[in-house]
C-alpha cells in the first residue's frame, strides 16, 4: 500500500467534512455524508470510462422493447453493476441552481443498478439530501469528491504522456481508508474506536497461516472463502490476494468465491460495493446482511477457507432469544451429536457470544474434500478458559479438540487492535491435520515479536512486520518445539471434573427445649401429630441425644404405626430441618438400602457394606451438601480417576465417595502455564547497595534542609 496516497486521501476527504459539512452537521454526522459519498465516488469513476457505450446501449434496448436490460448493460459496463442516468458526477457540479440539482441527483442515483440501491438503502443517503440541499452545500460536496487532485478509481490516472500521475487504489487500500474514516467518526462520538476491524498486518498473518501450510495442496479449482462477522471486507479481500497469488506461484487456476455476512449496515454497505468493484462471479451477491448468530445467510453452504474477528465481550441476549431462549434453542450449529450425546450444549453465556462464531464455521467444514476446511479466528482470552465443565464454552472447546481439529493457538502482542489492549488469541482449526500433527496441539506465544508504531492508532502501539509475520508462520509449518512454540497431546488441556461427596451426619437432641420449640413448628405445620410421636420416642431415650439418626427414624416409624399415623417424606424432612443437627460425631444418615444381589459394594462410586441389624447391607448414604467439594483431575493424569481420588481425597477424607452422576469432562487451554517466564529476583548485594547509595543521597539532603 502507497501509505502517503492513502494518508493523502483521508485528509483530503476529512478535510471535505471539516470545509463543507461543518455548519450544517455536528462532527459525529459527517459520517452520513462522507462514508456514501466516497463509495458513490468510487463506484462513478470505475464507469466513467464506459458511460458513453452504456447510454448508447440503452437506447438500443429501449428502441427494441427490451425490459431487462441490466445484465446487458452491466457487460457493456464491464463491471457487475451500472448507471443509466445521463449524468456523470462530474456533470453534476455545475448546476447553478439547487432545485434543479437535487433533481439530477435523484435522477443520478435512481440511475444505479438495483445492487447498489441495496448499498444506498443501508447508508439511508437519501434521507440527507433534503438537508444538503436546503444549506447550499451539495454542489460543493460534489466538486469537492471530483476534484483532480485525488483518485478514488482503481485505475491510475495518466497524464498527457501515458505516465503514471495519479495511482490508483486497490480494494485493500480503499479498505483502509474506510476503516480509518470510521475510526476517526466513531472517536468523534465517543463510540468504541474500530470497533468492527482488524488491523492489516494481523489480518496479513490469518492469509499466511490460513494458506501458507497448504500450499502444496492448491489445484485448478474453485474456493469458497468466508467470514461471518466481514465488516468492510478487508478480511475476504486480502485473504483473497493471498490465495490467488500462492496459486500463481504453484502454476494453479483457481476461482474463488467469497461470502461475507455482516450485522453493521453502513460496514455491510462499504463490503457490498468492495466486492461489486471486485466484479467476480457475482460475488455482490455473496453478502448477507444480518446477524450471524440468528439469522444465518448461507445455513446450506460449506467452505474451503473460513476467516473472522468476530466481536467478542459482546452480547448475544437479542439472538439469544430470537432462537427461542437457552432452554429452547435448537439450532444444530451450537447443539450437536458428540460422543454419544445427543444434546451437547456449546451455548455460551449470553454475556459474550464470541465462540458461538467459532462454532457457526466448524458446522460450515467440508469433510468430503481432500483439502478439508481451515478457520481461522480470532478470540480474546476468555475463549480458552471460560466455562466450566460441562458449560457452553468448554463444551466447544472439547468438541474441536476432541475431533482432532484443533491445529494451533497463537498468542498475540498486546496492544495490536484499534480498541483494545487486551490480549488475542489467534485459533487454527482444521479437518485436515498433516499425519504429524494428529492427535497433537501446537502452541505458539509471539507475544514478544512486534516492532513500535511510530504514532498510536487508538491502543494499536505495534504492528507486525513482514519478517516478524514471516518467523510466525514459519513456526506454525515447521511444527518444532523452540522457545516460542510447544506441542502438546490433545488430552493435556482436557480434565474430568468429580464431585466428591461426604455422608450427613446427624444426631437428635431430645431434650426438653429442643421439643418445645419443635413443638411450636409442629404447630404452625397444623401437624400435631408429629410432636406426639417425637414425644414418645423422647420418653423412651430419657430426653437425651441420639446419635443415630437412622435408628431415631425407625423407631418413629414404629411408634407411627402404632398410633395409626404414617412418617412421609414431609414429616421425616421437617425433623431433618427443625429437630436433628449436623454432628460429625454421630452415625451417617443412611439414604437407601439395596435388597440383597441388587447392588455391589463400590466405596469409590459411594455404595458401602454395612451391618443392619446384624446382617452386611448396601447402603448409599445421604450426602452433606456443606461438605460437598469438587476436583480437576487431568485426563492424563496416571492411573485415572480413581487413583487421583486414592491419592488426593482418601487419605483426608476417608469416608468419601465420587457422585458418577455429577462427573463432567472439561477443557481449557493456559498459555501462562506452559510459557511463564518467573523474574529472576536481585541479590541481596545489589539490594543493599541500592540502599546504601541512597543513604548517601537523603545525608546531603537532609544537610542542605538543616542548614536552610
Amino acid at each position: 500500500m502507497n501509505n502517503q496516497t492513502y494518508n493523502q486521501i483521508v485528509s483530503f476527504i476529512w478535510g471535505i467534512a471539516d470545509d463543507c459539512l461543518r455548519d450544517v452537521y455536528v462532527r459525529g454526522k459527517y459520517r452520513d455524508v462522507i462514508l456514501p459519498m466516497t463509495v458513490i465516488r468510487r463506484l462513478d469513476a470505475v464507469l466513467e470510462p464506459t458511460k458513453g457505450a452504456v447510454l448508447q446501449m440503452k437506447k438500443n434496448l429501449d428502441e427494441a422493447g427490451v425490459i431487462n436490460q441490466t445484465d446487458a448493460l452491466c457487460s457493456v459496463a464491464g463491471q457487475s453493476f451500472c448507471n443509466t442516468s445521463p449524468f456523470t458526477l462530474k456533470d453534476l457540479k455545475s448546476r447553478a441552481k439547487q432545485q434543479h440539482l437535487k433533481a439530477d441527483f435523484i435522477a443520478y442515483l435512481d440511475g444505479f443498478s438495483p445492487n447498489v440501491q441495496e448499498i444506498l438503502e443501508k447508508f439511508k443517503f437519501r434521507n440527507q439530501i433534503d438537508t444538503m440541499i436546503e444549506a447550499d452545500i451539495l454542489g460543493a460536496v460534489i466538486e469537492k469528491f471530483v476534484s483532480p487532485t485525488i483518485n478514488l478509481s482503481p485505475k491510475p490516472i495518466l497524464d498527457d504522456d501515458n505516465n503514471v500521475k495519479i495511482p490508483g487504489l486497490d480494494n485493500h487500500t480503499m479498505g483502509v481508508i474506510f476503516e480509518e474514516l470510521i475510526r476517526r467518526f466513531n472517536e468523534e462520538n465517543n463510540e468504541e474506536a474500530g470497533e468492527h476491524f482488524t488491523p492489516r498486518d494481523v489480518v496479513e498473518l490469518m492469509a499466511d497461516i490460513t494458506f501458507l501450510p497448504i500450499a502444496d495442496k492448491i489445484k485448478n479449482a474453485p474456493y469458497l472463502v468466508y467470514d461471518g462477522a466481514c465488516g468492510t471486507g478487508g478480511m475476504l479481500t486480502i485473504a483473497d490476494e493471498r490465495l490467488h497469488q500462492l496459486a500463481r506461484e504453484h502454476d494453479k487456476e483457481i476461482n474463488t468465491y467469497l461470502y461475507g455476512q455482516e450485522i453493521n449496515p453502513e460496514t455491510y454497505a462499504i463490503t457490498k460495493a468492495d466486492l461489486l468493484i471486485k466484479g467476480e462471479s457475482l460475488q455482490d451477491d455473496n453478502v448477507a446482511f444480518g446477524s450471524t448468530l440468528s439469522n444465518d445467510g448461507y445455513p446450506t453452504l460449506n467452505f474451503d477457507f473460513m476467516l473472522s474477528n468476530p466481536p467478542y465481550g459482546k452480547s448475544w441476549k437479542t439472538d439469544l432469544e430470537r432462537l427461542g431462549g437457552k432452554s429452547d434453542i435448537s439450532d444444530p450449529r451450537f447443539i450437536v451429536t458428540h460422543n454419544g450425546e445427543p444434546d451437547f450444549k456449546m451455548i455460551p453465556r449470553s454475556s459474550d457470544g464470541q465462540m458461538l462464531f467459532l462454532a457457526n464455521k466448524l458446522s460450515k467444514m467440508k469433510h468430503d474434500t481432500e483439502l478439508g476446511s481451515r478457520i481461522v479466528e480470532v478470540h480474546n482470552g476468555s475463549s480458552l478458559f471460560t466455562g466450566d465443565a460441562g458449560q457452553g464454552e468448554s463444551n466447544l472447546r472439547r468438541y474441536i479438540i476432541e475431533n482432532d481439529w484443533l491445529e494451533a493457538i497463537i498468542a498475540l502482542p498486546e496492544n495490536m487492535f484499534y480498541n483494545t489492549g487486551i490480549a488475542t488469541f489467534i485459533w487454527v482449526v482444521t479437518n485436515r491435520k498433516a499425519a504429524p500433527r494428529r492427535g497433537k496441539v501446537q502452541l505458539i506465544n509471539s507475544t514478544s515479536l512486534k516492532s513500535p508504531l511510530r504514532k498510536n492508532l487508538g491502543n494499536k502501539n505495534c504492528e507486525l512486520t513482514t519478517d516478524l509475520r514471516k518467523q510466525i508462520s514459519d513456526m506454525l509449518i515447521n511444527f518444532e518445539e523452540t522457545e516460542h512454540s510447544k506441542i502438546f497431546d490433545n488430552k493435556e488441556f482436557g480434565y474430568n471434573k468429580i464431585t466428591v461427596e461426604r455422608p450427613l451426619r446427624l444426631s437428635v437432641d431430645l431434650g426438653n427445649e429442643n421439643l418445645m420449640k419443635f413443638e411450636q413448628i409442629c404447630n404452625q405445620q397444623m401437624d400435631t401429630k408429629l410432636a406426639t410421636i417425637i414425644e414418645k420416642v423422647a420418653e423412651k431415650h430419657n430426653y437425651s441425644v441420639v446419635q443415630n439418626f437412622n435408628e431415631f427414624i425407625t423407631e418413629l416409624g414404629e411408634v407411627a404405626r402404632d398410633l395409626g399415623e404414617k412418617l412421609p417424606a414431609k414429616r421425616v424432612n421437617l425433623i431433618k430441618t427443625h429437630l436433628a443437627q449436623v454432628d460429625e460425631n454421630a452415625d451417617k444418615v443412611i439414604k437407601k438400602i439395596y435388597k440383597p444381589g441388587k447392588a455391589k459394594t463400590n466405596p469409590l462410586s459411594g455404595l458401602f457394606c454395612t451391618k443392619i441389624f446384624g446382617k452386611d447391607c448396601v447402603v448409599e448414604y445421604e450426602p452433606d451438601t456443606n461438605l460437598r467439594d469438587t476436583e480437576q483431575i487431568p485426563l492424563l493424569y496416571l492411573g485415572g480417576i480413581e487413583q487421583f481420588f486414592k491419592d488426593e481425597v482418601l487419605p483426608f477424607a476417608s469416608d468419601a465417595w465420587i457422585d458418577e452422576d455429577k462427573t463432567q469432562i472439561g477443557y481449557e487451554i493456559s498459555f501462562t502455564k506452559y510459557f511463564y517466564e518467573p523474574v529472576q529476583l536481585r541479590i541481596l548485594e545489589e539490594i543493599a547497595a541500592d540502599i546504601k547509595a541512597l543513604e548517601e543521597q537523603t545525608k546531603d539532603l537532609l544537610k542542605e534542609i538543616i542548614r536552610g
